[in-house]
This record gives C-alpha cells, structure tokens and sequence, in this order.
C-alpha cells in the first residue's frame, strides 16, 4: 500500500508542475479529484483483498477478482457520475480517467507479480 500512495504522490507531483509551469490541454481541472479516487479504491481493495485472506490462502483469486470487479463499477459509476453533472472538456475527462485507469491496473498487475515471485 505504501507504494500506491507513493506513486500517487509522485504522480500528483508532476500534474502539479504541468499544471503550474505550463499550458497543459490534456489536464483536466479535476485531476486532484481522479487521483483521490484511484488512491482511494486502491486502499480499498487492498484491505478486502488482505482481510479475507487471513486464515486461507486459496481464497487470493476469487478476492482478487471480486476486487477487480469492485473497481471497475466504481470507476464506471464515478466517470458516470461526472458527465451526469455535464462537467466542462468531458473528452479530457474522460482520457485523463482511462490512462490513470489503466496506469494503476497495471502499476497493481507488476506489484502483485512482484510479490508473486518472491513467494515462489
């Protein structure tokens, strides 16, 4: 977990300095708000993930999964939430959402086979 929130702060970080030093089109105003979101499911389906598999270790996949599933209604329904209120630049929005969406999938994906193989 400590390495999702770093990565978020660096993150964070260098969307502030484009942000502040240049004009940056592809940065929508709400990006504080999508990286809270993402730092938030992320701690999220980390302690469901590490709640039920105290005791029983077969059960990783299933969690994992159900987390996976988890996190993707919760962006479909916060992406949905947002262009329910008919926020300005929706396309910015929109693409800013997705590449952090698929950053953090696969930032989750290398950490996990990580931890993988040093179990192994």
């Amino acid at each position: 977990m400590l390495r999702t929130f770093l990565v978020t702060l660096v993150l964070a970080i260098a969307f502030f300095i484009a942000e502040q030093y240049s004009v940056a089109p592809w940065l929508h105003p709400f990006w504080k708000i999508i990286l809270v979101f993402f730092l938030s499911v992320s701690f999220l389906t980390h302690r469901l993930v590490a709640s039920g598999l105290q005791g029983n270790q077969e059960r990783f996949i299933p969690l994992y999964l159900a987390a996976t599933v988890a996190r993707l209604v919760l962006a479909l329904a916060f992406v949905g939430f947002f262009l329910f209120q008919r926020i300005e630049q929706r396309r910015t929005f929109v693409l800013d959402f997705l590449v952090l969406y698929i950053f953090y999938t696969g930032f989750e994906i290398w950490a996990l086979t990580r931890n993988l193989r040093r179990d192994s």
